[in-house]
């Protein structure tokens, strides 16, 4: 198996459910389930997009990944061994091959510490026996390769703009060279221009490193931008999972349909001719989520069976999967 065919996440049917407490007399507790069967595998070198509305699920579904989440059911292999089995130190080592970039930039950085012992933390943490001046080395290094000023590892964060923030958040996921990074809607906070910088600093990071990455955004155009294979949440279930310019050009479930004609194209002739598939309603509450099939409420195709029939992730076109009792093939 060459570089780029090897599998480094492999998840099964992952489920991340919540007991929802009763809120008084007439409100009875539930089961929340967030994450609700999902299934997925992360190659070297691969951008896996993870798109949806909010709600759906795509947080949950990366936190459950890294193990900041304890999942309900299912399975989660990093090379091939499972995290679930996992003593605490072997998973304390695993750690260091999964890091994560948070959505708020200014949020996630400590308030009392400078930018140099926040990006040195994990590399402290994970590597004991380094000098002083060989961390301080490593974080001025690291520093420059996402854009910041070494002379600036003394500031504070509040001394810095959003985006910089989020490149010392950047810069503190990457200080060990990890193989793996969930970007948690890592750019959504960010204005238009600041966005596309800081995805084109991942895609070089990537390229310079072999990186993997887990793409986590609400923005399609940005996913595709930067993704080479997509899957679409809806209600924490599979709606629909290709190759990014499969999803695109041809996008099989309704679901996927609707959130790609909502994406605006630049020219106006072709955004005033193209074909648009409205969603009807409102996302139903994932504590009373539709029978059969979660989208059915909002589906201009819904049948009787969709209200029955959970309808199963089905391969099409010999790589793609989708997950509707009406798409042909």
């Amino acid at each position: 198996m060459s570089t780029s065919e090897k599998i480094l996440l492999d998840v099964k049917d992952l489920k991340v459910h919540f007991t929802i407490p009763s809120g008084g007399l007439f409100r009875k507790s539930g089961i929340l389930k967030a994450v609700d069967g999902v299934s997925f595998q992360v190659r070297a070198g691969e951008t896996l997009g993870i798109v949806g509305e909010s709600g759906c699920g795509k947080s949950t579904l990366g936190r459950a990944v890294l193990r900041l989440l304890q999942p309900t059911g299912g399975q989660v292999a990093w090379l091939g061994q499972e995290m679930g089995e996992m003593q605490p130190g072997e998973l304390r080592n695993v750690r260091s091959d999964l890091q994560v970039i948070f959505q708020d930039p200014l949020a996630s950085l400590d308030p009392r510490m400078t930018i140099g012992q926040i990006i040195s933390e994990p590399l402290v943490t994970h590597n004991p026996d380094l000098s002083k001046n060989e961390v301080k080395d490593k974080v001025k290094a690291m520093m420059a390769k996402v854009g910041l000023l070494p002379d600036q590892i003394n500031r504070y964060p509040h001394e810095f703009s959003g985006g910089q923030c989020q490149r010392i958040g950047i810069a503190r996921a990457m200080i060990l060279e990890p193989k793996l990074i969930v970007c948690d809607e890592a750019v959504s906070a960010l204005d238009v221009s600041i966005q596309a910088q800081i995805v084109n600093l991942l895609m070089g990071l990537q390229k310079e490193f072999g990186l993997s990455l887990i793409f986590i955004s609400h923005n399609l155009s940005v996913v595709r931008h930067i993704s080479q294979r997509i899957m679409v949440l809806y209600l924490g279930r599979m709606m629909e999972v290709a190759d990014r310019e499969q999803i695109y050009t041809n996008p099989l479930h309704p679901y996927t349909k609707a959130l790609i004609s909502a994406v605006p194209i630049p020219d106006p002739n072709i955004e005033r001719n193209k074909e648009h598939v409205p969603l009807k309603g409102d996302l139903p509450s994932p504590l009373n989520p539709p029978s059969g099939c979660v989208f059915r409420t909002r589906c201009p195709f819904a049948k009787d069976i969709c209200a029955s029939d959970v309808p199963e992730l089905k391969i099409y076109e010999g790589k793609r999967e989708a997950a509707c009792h009406f798409i042909e093939g």
